[in-house]
């Protein structure tokens, strides 16, 4: 029962969409990281104190992380209290707007503001990439769909080199390779907007009805027969069943 219903997640435009552009978070780290390698050593070159100071030639590179910390501690609560959708949306500007701040930069220390900026967004989308994804679909199918997100990392990564690549004779070669990142953050940001509020966060805050909205547009069942969803079926569901007890926790909290 379970492979062909495996299947079935896998092939469903739907779920792959959700998938995608959840993953796309992840995307936006791996492309971060592999962009960065690049970049710098063009920078070396515009910039003579970062050429003769490895400190910030460090600094530049790892401010990111600084930046994926606070990103990473601070997710967790904006997606607890605004939504995964909000969390992801904002992201996308921050990562927007640091990718923007560091291809344009006069100075290399704007170039750390900017990736300081871009780091917040890499860490707020490593909460909430995952929680999106397992918030909404069966745990049959979770693992696998759940992967996307590390190969959409790996995939930003070689997609990095390749434009970096691309770009080496450009003028302005590492502006271009940094302005570029915020492109996919464009994407995922347009695209979440078409894109529901994920399930559990809405039982949390006692939207049954829209969750279950959701929850119904994953499920096998009423995809192929297209038949109304209950609410007394999807009580049956082991997914349904942890977000009303983590309503109920709420609730008796």
């Amino acid at each position: 029962m379970f492979p062909q219903r495996r299947m079935w997640y896998f092939s469903d435009s739907y779920v792959l969409g959700l998938t995608v552009t959840a993953g796309i978070g992840g995307f936006l780290f791996g492309y971060d990281t592999g962009a960065i390698s690049g970049a710098l050593l063009h920078i070396k070159y515009e910039f003579e104190v970062v050429n003769q100071s490895f400190i910030l030639q460090e600094t530049i590179i790892s401010i990111a992380l600084v930046g994926a910390i606070i990103g990473a501690a601070s997710g967790g609560w904006i997606s607890g209290g605004y939504g995964r959708k909000i969390a992801t949306l904002i992201a996308d500007v921050v990562f927007t707007g640091g990718a923007i701040i560091a291809a344009a930069a006069p100075d290399p220390y704007i170039i750390i503001l900017g990736r300081l900026l871009v780091g917040v967004d890499v860490g707020v989308a490593s909460v909430t990439a995952p929680l999106c994804i397992a918030e909404t679909f069966p745990s049959e199918v979770r693992g696998g769909l759940m992967s996307t997100n590390v190969l959409m990392i790996t995939g930003g990564q070689f997609l990095s080199y390749l434009v970096n690549l691309a770009l080496t004779e450009v003028p302005g070669t590492w502006r271009w390779m940094l302005g570029v990142s915020g492109v996919p953050a464009i994407i995922q940001f347009v695209l979440m907007l078409f894109m529901p509020e994920f399930p559990r966060w809405l039982f949390m805050k006692r939207d049954k009805d829209r969750a279950i909205s959701v929850l119904s547009a994953t499920s096998e069942e009423d995809s192929q027969k297209k038949k109304r969803v209950k609410f007394l079926e999807f009580l049956k569901s082991k997914e349904i069943r942890v977000g009303i007890q983590c309503m109920n926790g709420n609730a008796a909290g």
